[in-house]
C-alpha cells in the first residue's frame, strides 16, 4: 500500500509542476447518489437543447466505461482568473475563461505531459485524459477527490482559491488511495441565487441550464427566446455573475499560464467596436479562442439581441 501513497504524491508534485492548481484521487465507480439527480434533471427538460447531455447516460455515471479496467480518477484544476477586465464597461461582456487561449487544448497538452510522466516513472498504465470534451461528471469527481464542493450555484468552490477553475480528468487504471471529500461551506449564503439575472438558480444546489445566460449565448443556435430579453446583463459570451458575486472568489488569484492572459486588443474594445464588429476582426482577436464555438455570426446575434 505504501507504494500507491507514493505515486499519489508523485502525481500530485508532478501536476503541481506543470501549473495546475491543485489534484485529487476518487476511486472509479459508478456515482450512485448523482444518478437519480441526473435523470430527473433531463426529464424535466432543464437541458434545453443541449442534447448531447441524453447520448451516453450509463457512461456518463461509470468512467470504468469510458476506460475499461478504470481503477482511479484522478481529478485536477487550473486556474484561469484574471484581474484584467475589459476596460469599456458598457462594452459586450466576455466571461474570463474565455479571454485566452481555448482551454481544450491548454490543458488537454498538459494532462498528455503528466500521463507520459507517470509512465515514465511508473510503468505502463492504461489511461485516458478528459477536459469538458466527453461524458465525465467533472464536479462530481472533483468533490469526491476532496478539491472542493459544489455550491449553490452548481459551481465547484474551493476554500482557498474559489471557483475560477477548469476541472479535468486522467482516468486510469493505476490503483490509487482515495482522498477525503471536504465539507460544504456556502452556509446560509444565497449571494448566486439573488444575483443570477434570469433566475437559472431555482435553489440551491439546483440549475435550470435552459434559463442560464451562458446557455443562450454558447450551446443555443437557433434566436435567443424573448424571456431573456432586458436580463442578459451585459453578457455576450457566457456569464459569470455567480463566481463574481460568491463570497469565496476573494481568494481567487491571477492565474500564471500565459496562454490564458487575455489581449490587449479584446480587453481595449469598446460598446462601438463590438457593435461594427468585421468578420475579419473576430478571426484575429479570437484566432485560438474558445469564443470560436460559437462562430461570428453567433456572436452578433448576442451583441445585436443585447441592444434590443
Amino acid at each position: 500500500m505504501l507504494r500507491s501513497h507514493e505515486y499519489a504524491q508523485f502525481i500530485k508534485r508532478e501536476a503541481k509542476a506543470l501549473g495546475f492548481l491543485s489534484c485529487g484521487i476518487a476511486k472509479a465507480g459508478f456515482l450512485e447518489e448523482e444518478a437519480p439527480k441526473l435523470e430527473e434533471w433531463l426529464r424535466q427538460g432543464r437541458h434545453g437543447q443541449m442534447k448531447y447531455m441524453e447520448n451516453h447516460f450509463d457512461k456518463r455515471l461509470n468512467p470504468t466505461l469510458l476506460v475499461p479496467g478504470a481503477k482511479s480518477v484522478i481529478t485536477l484544476l487550473f486556474n484561469y482568473y484574471s484581474e484584467e477586465k475589459q476596460q469599456d464597461a458598457s462594452a459586450p461582456k466576455i466571461s474570463q475563461y474565455a479571454y485566452g487561449e481555448d482551454y481544450h487544448h491548454v490543458i488537454k497538452q498538459k494532462l498528455r505531459q503528466l500521463l507520459e510522466r507517470l509512465r515514465d516513472n511508473i510503468g505502463a498504465i492504461e489511461g485516458r485524459v478528459f477536459v469538458d470534451s466527453a461524458p465525465v461528471m467533472d464536479k462530481a469527481w472533483a468533490q469526491k477527490a476532496g478539491l472542493g464542493w459544489v455550491g449553490k450555484n452548481t459551481n465547484l468552490i474551493a476554500k482557498s482559491t474559489g471557483s475560477f477553475f477548469f476541472i479535468a480528468e486522467i482516468i486510469s487504471d493505476l490503483d490509487l488511495p482515495a482522498d477525503l471529500p471536504v465539507a460544504d461551506h456556502c452556509g446560509s449564503c444565497t449571494a448566486c441565487i439573488d444575483a443570477c439575472p434570469t433566475d437559472a438558480l431555482t435553489a440551491p444546489y439546483e440549475i435550470d441550464g435552459s434559463k442560464c445566460i451562458s446557455y443562450a449565448t454558447i450551446e443555443l443556435k437557433e434566436a435567443i427566446p424573448t424571456h431573456f430579453q432586458g436580463k442578459m446583463d451585459g453578457w455576450m459570451f457566457g456569464c459569470d455573475v455567480c463566481q463574481d458575486v460568491c463570497p469565496w472568489n476573494r481568494f481567487a488569484r491571477p492565474s500564471e499560464e500565459p496562454a490564458f492572459r487575455p489581449s490587449a486588443e479584446l480587453l481595449e474594445m469598446n460598446q462601438r467596436d463590438w457593435e461594427e464588429l468585421t468578420e475579419e476582426t473576430f478571426r484575429r482577436v479570437f484566432k485560438k479562442s474558445a469564443v470560436k464555438r460559437t462562430k461570428f455570426q453567433g456572436l452578433q446575434r448576442n451583441i445585436r439581441f443585447l441592444n434590443r
